[in-house]
């Protein structure tokens, strides 16, 4: 299912509903413009998410901007780790709910 060229298929969601899709690119632009945190730290924390989702694509493209940034191979083995222990923390304090009183 995950091949880099299914995402020329954008386009259909731009035209099928562009009013929408004209908002989400606007909305997906900015929120990765710098401000208060820098263009590299965006990057790599929309790459942790990435990695907890396990979305292909945004790996991709978002490994591809943390690297365009400045991002240095021990920067992202450190993301996959923070990544790592969130789901790990996840599963481990969701256990708790196993655990009826």
């Amino acid at each position: 299912m995950y091949d880099m060229r299914n995402l020329t298929q954008l386009k259909k969601l731009d035209e099928n509903a562009p009013e929408q899709m004209k908002a989400f690119w606007e909305f997906d632009k900015v929120a990765y413009q710098p401000g208060a945190i820098d263009g590299l730290h965006k990057q790599l924390m929309a790459l942790a998410v990435a990695l907890t989702t396990q979305c292909p694509y945004c790996l991709e493209l978002h490994r591809r901007a943390a690297v365009e940034a400045g991002a240095t191979e021990q920067m992202l083995a450190e993301t996959a780790a923070v990544a790592a222990a969130m789901r790990a923390g996840a599963a481990i304090t969701h256990a708790t709910h196993l655990f009826k009183t």
